[in-house]
Parts: C-alpha cells; sequence; structure tokens
C-alpha cells in the first residue's frame, strides 16, 4: 500500500477555505495523482481539506470519506501552548519548546516523550494519545494492525492500494510521528509540510512479513514547479 498524506492548499484560515492559490495548487495535486491513480480518498471535515480534495476525486471518480478525527482543532486544542503577546501556537513554532523537546532527557524518553515532567503543565500527552489511536484505528481499516512498542505493523490482509488522506500541518506532524514511530519531539522540529504538500509513505511487509512503513517522499511540491505556480515554502521562502 502507498499512503499519501496531503496538506491543504494556501488556505483562507477566517473562512476555513482555499485562497485562489490554493485553489490552483489543489488542481495541480489532481494532476499529479491522476499519472498513479488512486483507490480511496480520505479527509479532513474541514473545508479546506475537503476543498483540496475536491478536483483530485472529480478527475478520477472518486466520492472522499470524511475524517473528522483529522480535523486540526483537535490537536490545536491538545498540542498548542502560549504565545508571547498572546493567544497560542504550535509547539515547534517557539524557542523554547523547540529546545525542550531535543533536549537530551526528552529524546532519552522516546515514544513516551509526553510522560516528560517537563509537559506536566500541558495537554499534550492527551493530544498524542488522542492521535495515535486514531492513527491506528485507521490503518487497522486499511488492514494494518500497530505494534507500538515494537515500531512495527503486521497486515492482516493484502493491500495494494492507492490511498490518500487530505488534513493539515499541525495535524499532520502528530499523525505522522504516530504512523511512522518517530517521536513527535524530533517530527514536528526537524521536518515540516507546506501547502498542498505531499508525503508518500510505503507499506511493504519484509521477508519476516512485518511491516516497517517507510516514507518515500516527504514534503513534496514538484506538482507546483510542473504547472509553473510558486514554490514558496508557507509563502516566506522561496525554494
Amino acid at each position: 500500500m502507498l499512503l499519501y498524506f496531503i496538506r491543504h492548499g494556501d488556505p483562507d484560515y477566517a473562512n476555513d477555505s482555499l485562497t485562489p492559490r490554493g485553489a490552483r495548487q489543489a488542481e495541480a495535486v489532481a494532476k499529479r495523482l491522476a499519472v498513479y491513480g488512486l483507490d480511496e480518498v480520505y479527509t479532513s471535515s474541514l473545508n479546506r481539506a475537503v476543498l483540496t480534495a475536491k478536483p483530485t476525486c472529480e478527475l478520477l471518480g472518486l466520492t472522499p470519506q470524511l475524517c473528522d478525527w483529522a480535523r486540526e482543532d483537535y490537536p490545536w486544542r491538545e498540542l498548542t501552548v502560549p504565545r508571547d503577546g498572546g493567544g497560542v501556537t504550535w509547539p515547534f513554532f517557539t524557542a523554547k519548546y523547540s529546545r525542550l523537546f531535543n533536549s537530551p532527557e526528552v529524546i532519552a524518553l522516546g515514544r513516551h516523550w509526553a510522560d516528560s515532567p517537563l509537559f506536566a503543565d500541558t495537554t499534550f500527552k492527551q493530544g498524542y494519545e488522542r492521535t495515535q489511536k486514531a492513527a491506528d484505528d485507521f490503518l487497522l481499516s486499511l488492514g494494518y494492525r500497530h505494534d507500538c512498542e515494537n515500531g512495527l505493523y503486521t497486515p492482516e490482509k493484502h493491500n495494494d492500494k492507492r490511498v490518500a488522506l487530505f488534513a493539515h500541518q499541525g495535524f499532520g506532524m502528530i499523525f505522522l510521528s504516530c504512523v511512522l514511530d518517530v517521536p513527535y519531539p524530533l517530527m514536528c522540529t526537524h521536518f515540516d509540510l507546506s501547502h498542498s504538500s505531499m508525503t508518500v509513505i510505503e507499506f511493504s511487509p519484509n521477508t519476516e512479513g512485518y511491516v516497517i512503513p517507510k516514507a518515500l517522499q516527504l514534503s513534496n511540491d514538484s506538482h507546483l514547479y510542473k504547472e509553473g505556480l510558486p514554490t514558496w515554502y508557507q509563502n516566506v521562502i522561496k525554494i
């Protein structure tokens, strides 16, 4: 199985929609996915993700399956921290938590990172555990049972499908960390997902019959280059 994780296009957050640039990005994603095809499309039920998936579904004749668990407002409540000047933000956007996430004591905890006393005043553990269960349930529905302690999956049925999930940056950081068994503190501070970017994960059994998922591409935006669209990381850095 190939799992495609696609972040929504350039957003109009105030209206939970896409900007004109975001709509073009969504069309570029659809053209890219149409080259090899998809079997199933899943999307966060937030409109900016649904709109990003729409051209793909129209082009390939697929009906998207809405996933409430993939909405970004859940991790936004559980995995954000106070921001200087008021409000909240993702911890990976702050110097304080980027440093804590990469501290030896947090790294040493591995997948139990949220148990660190450094995060006792946060709801990080709640957000991590909720997302881990949602990710595991989703992959089990696709035929892969997760063994978290050993960082592998047992295939329960043959699956050679191509499956896409359209969702969000903040959700994607915790979701991908859960799927790949990469501790969230390292995932969110060393990697990122730009608008309409595509991450491709292969689920292929090895000679012993179990699966360790492998990211073949991460935050790839070559579809934007192909269509002559700006390849700006977060609309800030030209890449």
